[in-house]
């Protein structure tokens, strides 16, 4: 494992798990968010954010973390390890939740300076409704992948930390 992506729902705990992992593996870790929105939560364009990954790519190690769906085909044909951490919807919004408490107002750790912790009721739903739509695309496009890449699932927080602490899975 050397070029590793980190894809699932908002909440799923992919931050949590990519930083957990960079202590483990000593990889370069790189957030998307973070790469990806400037201050005052203004998106990237897309030929900026292909730009970016294409630069990531060409370094030796790393891990990516976070979808962006418009430009994923292109991270797992780079990587050569794909985590899905696919836990439960209720888990992913309470993930949430929490996490808008403990960043209210400031910027979280995977996440640009000035683009403070945020939800609104479009988020939520968006979260809520991944399992069902968004998740189902991920799906297919890793699918795709299994013949050629190594890949992952994670689907609860006892898989997570079992991977985590190396144990072996049934």
């Amino acid at each position: 494992m050397e070029k590793i992506i980190i894809i699932g729902s908002p909440g799923a705990g992919k931050s949590t798990f990519s930083f957990k992992l960079q202590e483990k593996t000593g990889l370069p870790l790189y957030h998307l968010d973070k790469l990806f929105w400037k201050p005052g939560w203004v998106l990237s364009e897309r030929e900026e954010q292909i730009a970016i990954q294409k630069d990531l790519f060409k370094k030796k190690q790393w891990i990516i973390d976070g979808n962006y769906g418009g430009t994923l085909e292109m991270r797992i044909e780079a990587c050569d390890t794909i985590f899905f951490i696919d836990t439960p919807r209720w888990r992913c919004m309470y993930h949430v939740l929490k996490r808008n408490k403990q960043y209210k107002n400031t910027s979280r750790p995977d996440m640009n300076e000035g683009c403070p912790e945020k939800i609104d009721l479009d988020f939520l739903k968006w979260t809520w409704n991944f399992k069902h739509k968004q998740r189902v695309d991920l799906i297919k496009q890793v699918n795709g992948a299994y013949r050629h890449k190594q890949v992952i699932v994670l689907k609860n927080q006892k898989e997570i930390n079992d991977y985590l602490k190396g144990k072996k899975r049934d």
